[in-house]
């Protein structure tokens, strides 16, 4: 699904490339045509707002909105296992997947970095790729949440990604996310403190009414790193899947 290379590179870090390439990113949007329309001319609005901005301003509001700020964090596992070191064995975990199934991503980025998860997801067949964004709805719905409050042309990224889910997200982790603390990226103290906090525990170790066994599991399947240019690429490999206590491999399509 190629909807999903191009939604990955609108949260990578802006680069001249990035701003350059509009016309491309527009082209696949509109050719794939798998996003409804007022998802897709949010997205549009999106790409051409970062074609027609200044790269250095560009560059200011991304760090602002996702390296500064905790709650923005595009690392997966941020929002799920904090700074434990259960997140260190789940990139472990993670790493081991991806090299699996010949998939090499960049050494610049650690493997839960959520352009990344996309770019996996956007090698592997429709149906695999709708059912492996699907399984952290709810992180995604709470980043919406908190770029719409901020009136971030962002959350159209992750509007994209809820409908592409088709998954109605579990409310009461909605609601644990977005109650972790969320400073404005010039707090400088409110931030310290949110790095601070202990982390959100999902899965095996939290309330039962909260979050149940397992619910944040990501589903990746082997795959191959997609050539330039937002080919896909073919192959598909025995089924794998990542919960919050390791890999387990499952054989079968």
């Amino acid at each position: 699904m190629k909807t999903l290379k191009v939604l990955s590179a609108l949260l990578s870090y802006p680069t001249e490339e990035l701003l350059a390439a509009r016309g491309e990113l527009i082209e696949v949007i509109e050719r794939e045509g798998v996003l409804p329309g007022s998802e897709r001319a949010a997205v549009k609005r999106l790409i051409d707002g970062l074609a027609d901005g200044d790269l250095m301003d560009l560059q200011e509001r991304y760090i602002l909105l996702f390296d500064r700020t905790r709650a923005l964090s595009l690392h997966l596992f941020e929002h799920v296992h904090g700074e434990s070191r259960d997140r260190g064995q789940a990139m472990v975990d993670l790493i081991k997947v991806y090299e699996d199934g010949g998939y090499t991503p960049t050494v610049t980025e650690l493997p839960d970095f959520l352009p990344l998860f996309l770019e996996y997801a956007a090698t592997r067949s429709p149906a695999e790729a709708v059912e492996l964004i699907g399984q952290p709805a709810h992180v995604f719905a709470a980043l919406r949440e908190r770029l719409r409050k901020r009136s971030s042309p962002y959350e159209a990224v992750f509007a994209a990604l809820a409908k592409l889910s088709k998954v109605k997200p579990d409310a009461a982790m909605i609601a644990r996310l977005l109650a972790e603390p969320d400073p404005e990226p010039d707090d400088l103290e409110a931030l310290d403190a949110a790095w601070a906090e202990e982390e959100v525990l999902f899965g095996p170790g939290a309330a039962a009414e909260d979050c149940g066994k397992d619910t944040l599991s990501a589903k990746l399947r082997q795959a191959r790193r997609p050539a330039p240019g937002l080919e896909p690429v073919p192959g598909a490999g025995p089924r794998t899947q990542i919960t919050h206590s390791g890999v387990s491999p499952r054989t079968g399509a």
